[in-house]
């Protein structure tokens, strides 16, 4: 793990850098382009992911959400968004549609629009929240990745499944701390 690292990593490895303070401002850079370009269908732009989340290491790759009402008002802006390097990857699940920044090697942004108020939105803002609001938390998740990317440090798709089960018990914490059930990690079963 290197220390500062400008935003982008070539497609399909994973290298973990100490978080740059220079993401954010990169992620206001890229929201303020999306709501010009999306303009009222985009409810609300955040910034997401583990670029998002102070006190832990992450991927130089910067995850924005876009919430929309629907996800079918998109596709008339796919050319418009192509025009200014954001790339259309496809629809993941039918709930999520993706974007990318980046190059055919290199990836230094991913989109997800998502629906407004929908499970994706929510896990998204939740998960993101509860990690910077709970530091222990956030570094059993960091301590989790770090041994990941160890071990499959050329294998993104590896790494990214075998987070899912520490991933989903935190969406689980963080679903119930935001709905105010607890008040405290340590009572979270």
């Amino acid at each position: 793990m290197r220390g500062y690292m400008p935003v982008g990593l070539k497609k399909g490895t994973v290298e973990l850098v100490s978080h740059q303070k220079e993401w954010s401002e990169n992620a206001n850079n890229i929201i303020g382009l999306l709501k010009q370009l999306l303009g009222d269908i985009a409810i609300d732009i955040q910034h997401i992911g583990s670029t998002a989340i102070s006190s832990i290491h992450a991927k130089p790759i910067i995850d924005i959400a876009v919430a929309v009402n629907n996800l079918n008002d998109i596709p008339p802006y796919i050319e418009m968004l192509k025009q200014h390097n954001i790339i259309f990857r496809g629809e993941r699940m039918a709930r999520e549609i993706l974007f990318v920044i980046g190059d055919d090697e290199i990836r230094t942004h991913h989109i997800h629009i998502v629906k407004w108020n929908g499970t994706e939105w929510n896990n998204y803002i939740n998960f993101r929240d509860y990690l910077n609001e709970y530091p222990e938390k956030a570094i059993l998740y960091d301590t989790c990745k770090q041994k990941l990317a160890m071990l499959f440090s050329n294998d993104r798709k590896s790494y990214t499944a075998r987070k899912e089960r520490i991933i989903q018990r935190l969406l689980a914490e963080a679903k119930i701390w935001k709905l105010g059930l607890t008040t405290t990690p340590s009572e979270l079963v």
